[in-house]
């Protein structure tokens, strides 16, 4: 993604955010994502999954990420994409995806979803 959206945060404000404000900030726009989802708005769901995905993408590229945790980073992006483009939008499929998220971090996994 090119950071359209995100553009303040793409020049290197974003890396001076801890790894759990990195991730709760993800959470934030899945979080939107899901309440779009149950008033059935696709639109407006997928717009939240952009803003998501481009803010993973800033994560993948920040230096503190490197090492193991950033394998499963970018798996769990590569689900998250396939969720984007996927037609049938299963909710429970994209809490658990969600839930995954916030156990990145043993402080944002005590977030209650």
């Amino acid at each position: 993604m090119d950071n359209e959206i995100h553009k303040g945060l793409a020049g290197g404000r974003w890396n001076n955010y801890s790894k759990e404000i990195q991730i709760l900030n993800i959470a934030a726009e899945l979080s939107r994502t899901k309440n779009w989802l149950l008033k059935g708005d696709a639109k407006e769901a997928g717009n939240c999954l952009v803003r998501a995905l481009e803010l993973t993408d800033l994560t993948i590229n920040d230096r503190k990420w490197r090492g193991p945790c950033l394998k499963e980073l970018l798996r769990w992006r590569g689900v998250l994409a396939e969720f984007y483009i996927n037609q049938n939008k299963d909710v429970s499929h994209f809490l658990r995806l969600l839930r995954i998220l916030l156990y990145f971090n043993k402080f944002t996994s005590q977030v209650e979803v």
